[in-house]
């Protein structure tokens, strides 16, 4: 080699490692954080750890001891000393309804008699104009004592037409004059989808199941968007005080999207928001508000999803679909409603429309209570997958009450989530109604977890709020593994499909994070990661898991920003 050669390779290499040594620095520069959490126990998938460090684009830079973390400190990095607290990936709710977890109308504790529900109804009439309409809920049939009945309603509101909803929002409970002003009488037939009670001579008793809720002409007026958003902002503020860092919204609007981009517009949206817009075959204009999606999208809004209902809900309603007949009887109906349940979209429709949705790159999301829906949903997306192939989407059937083995051993071939809705538990009073529906030897797998995680497909959970009276996530954590009531003991429900608490936890945080489409960004605590957490007052791995309910979120991060502090409740 000459010296000529020689020398231009040395030259070449120190010119190269000068280069480095600038990019390392720059790095460094760059990687500087803007937040480090000290003297905590981080949860990481293998260790806990004392520190982490956050970057100012809220991505994680590192996770260790004071030593490693200290390497990113700068002057302006605000640091916070946890005190021994835990911090744990933000949670994920997949199904909620925000926008009407704030209460408006005339409503009443779930589980109320039918005397409380009448004395609550007296009250609201007397700030009512004759013939003004009074709206609210919920009510179920086993704290009723029986079916509902109209005559019950006209006892305390006979001048004023009254519509309540119950406990599941699929069945309405109205008065007589509700009934008359609606134009509904012996001679109204059922709607497509719905069911209207009748007594022995087929007069209404007042119960509307399903669809045929809509033939209630309800002249209340609708709520503007002014207070649509107060409600929206005030529900997703309470979803941070519980350490909610991103939800679906499995039942959206055209107007319920427009609140939510007035949120972030005016920087107050802070969780990432999946939004999925409703669908049926008999809406045409859904197929329009679905084609304006991406004029909702936003950084923190992804308008990419569409909700379809197969059926309803497996109470004393019989509405959810089921493979084998429900255990009771509903008297005066002796049809194929009655023995099964309704599935509300035909089979060869949906099958197309969810192939569509799956090739425009649409997540689907179906109500799918009973053992049927959950077939048919599982059917359809077993279709989609035949005519496009893996599309990277994560079609999921949401509730799954009841699902039979076969359905769940495929479930994983066909790459299907299965969405539990463990926070509808005792001594939430809906459950009463399901088991007398259902029978004691289904409700041995009612929500069968254990099943569908052993199965291999994915799995997570979602709320339903506000059918359920708390969006608190820990309460569903804890009897996810005990299957009893929050911190109370008692009878077991479903022993056995108890899973681990490191289980429970993964359905809120990693799972979700892969079914929201953001499992390379959130649900794990690791470097490289968004710092989406949560500061909790107690390590739950540590403490006995009939105190799990009574966790406390401190601070909830998203994107490294506090976006929630208990201490000053903001």
């Amino acid at each position: 080699m000459t010296n000529t050669i020689r020398i231009s390779i040395i030259t070449f290499l120190t010119l190269l490692m000068a280069t480095t040594v600038v990019h390392a620095v720059n790095l460094s520069e760059m990687n500087g954080a803007s937040l480090i959490l000290t003297n905590g126990k981080i949860c990481t998938e293998s260790a806990t750890l004392d520190a982490m460090a956050i970057g100012e684009r809220g991505i994680i830079l590192a996770v260790g001891n004071m030593e490693t973390v200290n390497r990113y400190r700068r002057s302006a990095t605000q640091v916070i000393d946890l005190a021994g607290d835990t911090v744990l990936p933000g949670f994920h709710d997949t199904h909620v309804h925000p926008s009407s977890g704030y209460k408006r109308g005339c409503n009443f504790e779930q589980g109320s008699s039918l005397k409380k529900i009448q004395e609550t109804i007296a009250e609201c009439v007397r700030g009512k104009k004759e013939k003004g309409w009074i709206t609210g809920g919920q009510w179920d049939a086993d704290s009723l004592g029986g079916m509902p009945d109209r005559k019950m309603l006209d006892k305390v509101s006979p001048n004023n037409p009254v519509v309540l909803r119950d406990i599941s929002g699929h069945s309405t409970w109205a008065n007589s004059l509700a009934l008359t002003m609606s134009g509904i009488t012996r001679e109204t037939p059922d709607l497509k989808g719905g069911i209207i009670e009748r007594d022995k001579e087929g007069h209404p008793t007042g119960v509307l199941r399903e669809a045929a809720s809509q033939l209630l002409r309800v002249m209340e007026k609708p709520p503007t968007q002014e207070e649509t958003l107060v409600a929206l902002e005030w529900a997703l503020n309470e979803m941070l005080s519980y350490g909610i860092t991103s939800l679906t919204d499995a039942a959206v609007s055209r107007e319920l999207a427009k609140t939510y981009v007035a949120l972030a517009d005016s920087g107050k949206l802070k969780q990432r928001v999946r939004l999925c817009f409703q669908w049926s075959p008999d809406n045409v204009f859904a197929d329009t508000v679905i084609a304006e999606r991406n004029l909702y999208a936003k950084d923190r809004i992804c308008p990419d999803c569409v909700k379809l209902f197969l059926d309803g809900v497996p109470t004393d309603s019989h509405t959810a679909a089921m493979l084998e007949p429900y255990e009771d009887i509903i008297k005066g109906r002796d049809d194929d409603a009655s023995r099964k349940g309704l599935l509300l979209i035909p089979t060869d429709i949906l099958k197309k429309a969810v192939t569509r949705f799956d090739a425009m790159g649409l997540t689907v999301k179906f109500h799918a209570a009973g053992d049927a829906a959950v077939r048919q949903g599982l059917d359809a997306i077993e279709a989609a997958r035949q005519a496009n192939g893996f599309t990277g989407l994560y079609h999921n059937t949401g509730h799954n009450s009841f699902i039979n083995m076969d359905d769940i051993r495929r479930a994983k071939s066909i790459a299907a989530t299965f969405e539990m809705s463990p926070y509808i538990w005792y001594p939430n009073p809906i459950i009463a109604d399901i088991a007398k529906a259902i029978g004691p030897e289904r409700m041995k797998r009612w929500t069968p977890v254990k099943d569908a995680i052993e199965g291999g497909g994915l799995v997570v959970a979602g709320s339903d709020w506000n059918v359920v009276p708390s969006v608190n996530p820990w309460i569903a954590i804890e009897t996810l593994v005990t299957r009893q009531r929050p911190g109370e003991g008692g009878d077991i429900l479903g022993e056995s499909q108890k899973i681990t608490l490191k289980q429970a936890i993964d359905l809120f945080t990693k799972n979700s994070a892969r079914q929201m489409g953001n499992g390379n960004k959130t649900g794990r605590i690791e470097p490289g990661m968004l710092a989406d957490l949560i500061v909790v007052d107690r390590n739950p791995y540590e403490i006995h898991i009939t105190e799990v309910h009574g966790i406390i979120v401190k601070k909830t991060i998203i994107n490294g920003e506090v976006v929630y502090d208990r201490t000053t409740g903001k």
